[in-house]
Parts: structure tokens; C-alpha cells; sequence
């Protein structure tokens, strides 16, 4: 008899063969004093040597079997290995505390993690707190002499099962033999977004109990559409896949087809469907999965890991090669979007008890123009190398945003009496994230150049609840009628001033709100290269006009759920499933 296991769709596709097992044994670690500190520093840097040997390693065969793409992921490690402040501060702790080597790597990790665990709307930061507790892991394997799982050992054609996919692992897997991914643990986390654009494979994360419900060389069914797995299928339930194997082939195929053409509906009105990028490699995955632009491009990747600020020449190289990579697509360049609990070691910031709602973004900006200035002064000298457009986040009243583009001004005035070349079609706009914005977008449009609809950080304010909260995150609802409503209000207010509206949070992806947005009025989706193509093979399928009784319908609903039912049922009954 089969056995379904619900969990989050984290890479789309089909795969159906048996169930490997890539569990290791655990590395408990306990609170232990000593008394030869030196005998535990030298343990210390044992284990770090040897991690190095082994992250290299790895490294190498990530590059050579999966390319540049896999390697980043393994080169965060190293780089985090030969940071002297985190060797330097696992010593510390063994030293001060008289503590085992593996106690104060424990600690240390647990610091990093519990700060970047925190960062929920920065996959960057993201990845490096998935990196630190994988680097963690390979420190105390060789500290505690316990083997870490080899998904080299793999050496057929399988489906790996494991209570979460690591970095390196990822970095470890050959082509040939992993067919799809299934874990207990996880989310839509950034290195599984490296890994399923690399190798294309499905996954299903979140399941919670697949390790110990799946059993070696059990046949399995990975559901990446819709985040099932079924465990020993049916001869009925085979067949069902097997057919929804090919029609999800078909549907890869017909969406590769749209990579050279424009985003138009059914009844002509053209759509910007975009990418949201943080580093420069991200720029090719968004190309190849047909971007009609960048709708964010964060500028945070510029100044992590840095011990002073970038300078202004630093930055106008690495925006000139975002904007002339793009070839006049549009590039919606961020400024500087930390603060709060995003810290920079280069810039103090005060401790605060809340700092979702504290000091960051363009708060910080203003009130440390030696931070702001040089960054717009190297935006607008990249602005002749192609079309960009220049974004303040966090933005709360309509003074901040006057004094933010009274700054660009007046850098642009300056640059221009220096004789230096400046694109005269830059547009300026905001990220609006906040509802105060909301409730006044028909004056704040009438001095931008454009909205983007931060919906992560919108619909947790318009909520009062932190989504990456656990106990709360129910509350984070972006079919909710509420939500909907404050698009609609911000779209209407925009386009009565004769301006654009985009998106660029989780919402501008999710394939249940497109058809919503769409008839709302959305001028741009942006979102991860890896939903491009299906958000636009939607869009071409419909007609706007045809989605207005939709979308009054679930203007006047009452619940999220109630909305999720229609549209579900709408697309059904059109054959958009």
C-alpha cells in the first residue's frame, strides 16, 4: 500500500526511482571543561586544516562536474574558514572558558545562526547562515572523529532522502545518479535554488518524517509540482505520473519557446516579467530564463564581508556591469536596503529591540549621507551604459522620499558640472513596503517615478506579524483580501498619474496571484530567474479583461482561503493548473 507525504515544493518536476538514504550519524555535542587549553587550540586548528583540505576538494569536483555555479556555494565556506575573527573567536571562548575545542565551535555557530536565521528577507545572508551550520558540522566530524554522509558514494540512479540537503552535498552530487530530492527539514532555502537551477532536478522539502518513513530502495514518486511523495506507488498511481512526467517535459519545452518573446496577453496588453538578482552570476540565470529586466537588483552583496565601505569606483564597476549586461532592459537598482538586525561591520548601528521597525534602509541613508552619496553618485554614472532605474526602500512619509531624491539631485547636478556623462531617462521610485504609503499612494505618485511592491515586508506590517515567526506565520497571507486590496489601491493610485507599478516580493512569483495581479493592473512581476518562464507562459494565456468578475470576487472575499478556492478553480476550468 502507498503512503503520501505532504511537504513544500521547492524545485519543480517529476521523478519517479528508489529511495537513497543519506543519513548520517548525529554529532552531539556537550558543555565540557579542560584543563590543557593548548592541547584544544591545537585540536582546533587540526579540524580547520582539515576541513580545508576536504572543502577544497569538493570544491574542485563541484566546478568540474556542475560548474562555476555549484562551487560559490562551497566557496562561502572557505572564505568563512580563512576569516581569521572566527578562528580567533572559537579560541577565545576555549581559552576564557576552558571549554573543548567542539563546545566553542558549538557556541560560535550557534551565535552566527541565531543572527542569520533572522535575515528572512535576504537570501544572501540566508545562504551564509546555511553555510555557517554546514561548516559547523564538517569542524565538529573532525573534532568528535565521525564520518559525514557521501553522496559520492551514489552510484546509481536514485532519489536522495535526508533529514536536510547540505551545501556541500549539494556541491557532491553527480548528474547522472540523482534523480530528485526529498528532506524532513527545510524550506525554498537559496542553495536549493542553486542546486535546481544547476541540475534541474525536483524536490520536495519540509516533509518532516520522510527519513524515517522511507526506507532504502523503497520506490518513490517526487512530486515537485505540488510537494507530495508518495512512497511505494500503485500500479494506478505510476501510470498518473508517468503521464504528468510528460506533460511537464511538454510544458518546459513550450516555455523555453518564450524566452525571445515578449509577455503579451490574450488581449494584448504587455506584461514586464523580471528578475530579482543579488550578485552578478545571477545575471546569466536570468537571461537564460528569458528576463524581460531586472526589477531588483540588491546592492547588499557589494558590502558583506567588507571592513570599510566600498568606494564609489568599486561600486560604478560592478553597476556598469549589471546595466550593460542587460542589453536597455530595465535594471531597478536598491539602494543600500540593512540596519536593524542586517548589520555591516563597517557601519555601528544601536541595538534595538525590534528592528524590523527600527533603523535601516533609507533611514539609515539620510541620516549617513556618506553612505548614500557615493552609491548614487556610481548608479548614475553607470546609468549611461544601458537603462536604469533607482529604488529607495523603507520609505515611510513623503518628506523622506523628497529628501532621498533632493540627494540624487544634487550628486547628479554635481557629476554632470564635472563633465561626467549621466543618463538623462534615469527613473526614480520607491520600494513600497509600508502601509502608511499605501493609504497615501495617490500623493506619493505624483512624485515617483514608480512603485515596487515589496509584498515580504508589506504583508507582515499589514498583519502585525513577523512571518518568519513560526507561531505567527500563519498570518502571512498573500491571497488574503486585505492584501489584495492594498495592491489594488497602490496600482490604481499609480496608473492615475500615469505611473508603473511593479512587484518584486515572494507574491510576484506565486503563480495563484498572477492571474489576480494581472487584473489588477500589475506593470512588472519580478521574482527568482527559476519562475520566469511559467509566470509568463500564464500571462500569455489570459485575457485581463476576462479576469475582472476574479478579481472582484476575491476583492470582496473574506478569507484568504475562500480567494485560494477561486482562483484555484478558475485556472482549473481554464486549463491553467
Amino acid at each position: 500500500m502507498s503512503l503520501l507525504l505532504n511537504g513544500l515544493a521547492a524545485s519543480s518536476g517529476i521523478a519517479i526511482a528508489p529511495a537513497y538514504l543519506l543519513v548520517g550519524s548525529e554529532l552531539p555535542v556537550q558543555k565540557q571543561h579542560i584543563s590543557d587549553k593548548n592541547h584544544e587550540v591545537a585540536r582546533l586548528h587540526d579540524s580547520f586544516a582539515l576541513s580545508r583540505q576536504e572543502l577544497q576538494a569538493i570544491r574542485d569536483q563541484a566546478h568540474q562536474r556542475l560548474g562555476q555555479r555549484a562551487a560559490t556555494v562551497v566557496d562561502t565556506q572557505l572564505t568563512m574558514l580563512d576569516d581569521p575573527v572566527l578562528f580567533d573567536s572559537i579560541e577565545q571562548h576555549i581559552v576564557s572558558e576552558q571549554i573543548t575545542a567542539e563546545w566553542a565551535v558549538q557556541k560560535v555557530a550557534d551565535h552566527y545562526m541565531a543572527i542569520f536565521e533572522r535575515l528572512n528577507d535576504n537570501d544572501y545572508l540566508q545562504a551564509r547562515g546555511t553555510a555557517m551550520h554546514d561548516l559547523a558540522k564538517r569542524l565538529l566530524s573532525h573534532l568528535l572523529g565521525v564520518k559525514l554522509p557521501n553522496p559520492r558514494q551514489l552510484d546509481h540512479r536514485a532519489i536522495i532522502v535526508a533529514n536536510n540537503i547540505t551545501p556541500t552535498d549539494t556541491a557532491q552530487f553527480d548528474r547522472r545518479y540523482v534523480a530528485g530530492l526529498v528532506t524532513d527539514m527545510g524550506g525554498r532555502t537559496s542553495h536549493f535554488t542553486i542546486m535546481s537551477k544547476t541540475l534541474s532536478l525536483p524536490v520536495v522539502v519540509g516533509t518532516k518524517k520522510a527519513t524515517t518513513a522511507i526506507k532504502d530502495g523503497d520506490l518513490l514518486v517526487v512530486d515537485g509540482i505540488h510537494g507530495k511523495v508518495i512512497v511505494n506507488p500503485s500500479a494506478d498511481e505510476l501510470e498518473k505520473y508517468r503521464l504528468l512526467a510528460g506533460k511537464f517535459a511538454q510544458e518546459q519545452e513550450a516555455w523555453g519557446a518564450l524566452r525571445n518573446q515578449e509577455t503579451i496577453s490574450q488581449d494584448g496588453r504587455h506584461f514586464e516579467v523580471a528578475a530579482n538578482v543579488g550578485t552578478l552570476a545571477d545575471i546569466q540565470d536570468a537571461q537564460n530564463n528569458g528576463a524581460e529586466g531586472i526589477g531588483l537588483l540588491r546592492t547588499e552583496f557589494l558590502y558583506m564581508n567588507q571592513t570599510k565601505l566600498p568606494g564609489e569606483d568599486q561600486q560604478f564597476d560592478a553597476y556598469k556591469q549589471f546595466v550593460a549586461a542587460m542589453n536597455q532592459q530595465r535594471v531597478v537598482a536598491r539602494t543600500l536596503d540593512v540596519g536593524g538586525d542586517k548589520r555591516l561591520e563597517m557601519v555601528p548601528l544601536p541595538h534595538e529591540t525590534n528592528p524590523y521597525l527600527g533603523f535601516r534602509a533609507i533611514r539609515i541613508g539620510l541620516a549617513k549621507p556618506e553612505i548614500l552619496r557615493p552609491q548614487l553618485r556610481a548608479m548614475l554614472r553607470a546609468s549611461v551604459y544601458g537603462r536604469l532605474a533607482i529604488m529607495f526602500p523603507m520609505v515611510a512619509t513623503i518628506e523622506e522620499f523628497r529628501q532621498a531624491r533632493q540627494i540624487l539631485d544634487e550628486e547628479k547636478a554635481s557629476l554632470e558640472k564635472a563633465g561626467v556623462p549621466v543618463a538623462d531617462n534615469i527613473e526614480v521610485g520607491m520600494m513600497l513596503e509600508i502601509p502608511s504609503v499605501a493609504m497615501m499612494a495617490d500623493l506619493f505618485a505624483q512624485d515617483v517615478d514608480f512603485f515596487s511592491i515589496g509584498s515580504n515586508d508589506l504583508i507582515q506590517y499589514l498583519f502585525a506579524a513577523d512571518r518568519g515567526n513560526t507561531r505567527v506565520a500563519y498570518l502571512y497571507q498573500e491571497l488574503h483580501p486585505a492584501v489584495l486590496r492594498t495592491v489594488k489601491r497602490v496600482i490604481d493610485a499609480a496608473h492615475a498619474e500615469g505611473k508603473w507599478v511593479g512587484m518584486c516580493g515572494e507574491m510576484a512569483g506565486n503563480p495563484l496571484a498572477t492571474p489576480l495581479l494581472m487584473g489588477m493592473g500589475l506593470d512588472e512581476f519580478s521574482m527568482n530567474s527559476g519562475q520566469i518562464l511559467h509566470i509568463r507562459s500564464l500571462i500569455k494565456q489570459m485575457n485581463t479583461r476576462q479576469l475582472q468578475p476574479l478579481v472582484h470576487r476575491s476583492l470582496n472575499a473574506q478569507t484568504a482561503s475562500a480567494v485560494t478556492a477561486m482562483v484555484k478553480k478558475f485556472l482549473k476550468e481554464n486549463n491553467l493548473e
